[in-house]
């Protein structure tokens, strides 16, 4: 794995989207590229964080949780940040042709991945649980690198870029939502996930 790479990928999508966005096109990958070079990495961080916050740091007024049940709950983050950005890239590439945009599996899990960089860095948060509520403004940015990734990655004309970006949003939501039903039924905490 290119640590160098990664780094300057995240910085770059984080602070410079539109260039970006137009270098992360024109890159060939594929969807193993794709996981082991950027997702499997950035999405250790907020299922370790949460392990780390949940077992040694504690929550406050709750106080530690067991090691097993720490360790369970970032083992679920962990599959969530790997299962999420696949299931969300299917659905952007099945939606693609109702919003006049057009990308293959690839290309959506490229903009799926890519833009949910600032969730996995501020995954980070999640070492403090009472910071949770942090967590709205990398999530906030992540959809504006959404919107701003769609149009370079899935040529979605400027007109479709909010209904597209609507409906995906809630496809990411109702994921998010199945997440935390598991975590439950498991009986592991979901803080902020």
């Amino acid at each position: 794995m290119d640590f160098l790479r990664l780094k300057r990928r995240v910085v770059g999508i984080i602070t410079d989207p539109m260039h970006e966005w137009r270098a992360i096109v024109s890159e060939p990958a594929d969807i193993a590229s794709l996981y082991l070079g950027y997702i499997v990495p950035l999405a250790a961080i907020p299922a370790v964080a949460m392990f780390i916050g949940l077992g040694v740091v504690g929550v406050p007024f709750v106080g530690r949780f067991g090691m097993v049940t720490a360790l369970g709950t970032g083992v679920v983050v962990f599959v969530q940040g790997l299962v999420a950005p696949i299931l969300v890239a299917i659905v952007i590439e099945r939606l693609a042709p109702k919003f006049k945009s057009r990308g293959s599996t690839v290309d959506a899990l490229k903009l799926a991945a890519y833009a949910s960089t600032p969730l996995w860095v501020g995954g980070g948060i999640y070492v403090l649980i009472y910071l949770v509520a942090l967590i709205v403004a990398p999530a906030l940015y992540a959809f504006y690198l959404f919107y701003v990734g769609l149009t370079p990655i899935m040529k979605t004309p400027a007109d479709q870029v909010v209904p597209f970006m609507v409906v995906s949003a809630i496809t990411l939501v109702a994921v998010n939502i199945a997440f935390r039903l598991l975590l439950r039924l498991l009986g592991l905490p979901s803080y902020g996930i």
